[in-house]
């Protein structure tokens, strides 16, 4: 067993009373020593946020979010088109149709009150293993074991887990159980994030400012930076695809809504092929003179995308697909799109 002021809770938490990051949904830990606690709206809409995002990228999306829609009831009584023009360039959109999901069933079911336990949690949309640990902990200051990458990466590291990532999950699962303490739980899951977000970085971890370093098996034996270990990724394929970009005289553009399940689901977008490895027939959405604009680039999870970008200007007629709208909503694009956009006007 380690010695607790070595690798322990209290080390940690003195660590984290002292550098705890700031950040729009978190209440810190003096404020929670006086007796703030967190809105578990706020620690929910964010933690859905930050799934595969940076906390850079997500702030001013949470803060025009809570602004927008302050409490889950009125996030649950807002028009779908609205939440995902509001959540565009965000990613992963099926977070976006989630959010609206789970609202809506906090509003009908639950009074907008969140539950309370894992399991409950776990019942509504969109809430994994991860999101409702993370909510009972932050939120209601009850002990869950929080288990992110960051937490992985510090647990391979202060025990020296050789075995690779996603193999070790598990284990590594069963180390912060270990650790997780029964007082101040909250604090203690977001100093361990903190650390890992911070100290304990992917590459070239500070180790001589962690709070764990005398304890740790890596730093001993001159592997930290080497671990967790990962099994050899595949190599994304890559797809091709066309859009069709078309402005009308009157200033407004082509705009077309994905449908809602699929990639982008949900989201405005401009009308075109599918995307497949090989190129396929690309027809028109409105006749009209194409003028090739040249090719955007994309990665998405599991593949890299090539998309031909053709745009035609002037007074074109009734569509066959999509609807006119002003290009105003162009703004409000998923980031492919948007690009798509950039290079069709020249930019």
């Amino acid at each position: 067993m380690r010695d607790e002021g070595v690798i322990g809770a209290k080390s940690l938490l003195d660590w984290y009373d002292r550098h705890a990051r700031v950040m729009p949904w978190r209440v810190s830990p003096a404020d929670r020593l006086a007796g703030s606690a967190p809105d578990p709206y706020h620690v929910w809409l964010s933690e859905v946020m930050l799934q595969q995002t940076t906390v850079a990228a997500v702030e001013s999306y949470f803060k025009v979010f809570v602004t927008r829609w302050p409490r889950v009831t009125d996030l649950a009584a807002a028009e779908n088109e609205e939440v995902m023009k509001a959540w565009a360039g965000l990613g992963y959109y099926a977070r976006a149709r989630n959010v609206l999901k789970c609202a809506r069933i906090l509003a009908d079911d639950h009074a907008g009150i969140f539950p309370m336990t894992e399991q409950e949690l776990l019942k509504l949309p969109g809430i994994g293993p991860y999101t409702a640990a993370a909510i009972v902990s932050i939120a209601f200051d009850r002990r869950a074991v929080v288990v992110d990458g960051n937490v992985e990466r510090v647990m391979a590291r202060i025990y020296r887990v050789e075995n690779p990532l996603p193999r070790s999950k598990a284990y590594l699962h069963r180390l912060a159980d270990g650790l997780t303490p029964h007082r101040r739980p909250g604090d203690y899951a977001q100093a361990v994030m903190d650390l890992g977000a911070t100290v304990c970085t992917p590459k070239r971890p500070a180790c001589g400012i962690c709070p764990w370093m005398i304890g740790c098996s890596a730093r001993a034996a001159g592997v930290a930076a080497e671990l967790p270990r990962k099994r050899p990724g595949m190599v994304k394929p890559t797809r091709r695809g066309v859009c069709f970009v078309a402005r009308h005289a009157d200033g407004s553009v082509l705009l077309e809504k994905r449908p809602e399940k699929g990639l982008l689901g949900g989201t405005l977008g401009w009308p075109g092929t599918g995307w497949a490895e090989a190129l396929t027939d690309a027809t028109p959405p409105v006749q009209a003179e194409w003028k090739t604009m040249g090719e955007v680039r994309h990665t998405f999870t599991h593949f890299h995308l090539r998309l031909e970008v053709r745009m035609a200007c002037g007074v074109l007629g009734e569509p066959k697909a999509g609807t006119w709208r002003s290009d105003a909503g162009a703004g409000d694009l998923p980031t492919v799109m948007k690009k798509a956009w950039k290079l069709a006007l020249g930019d």
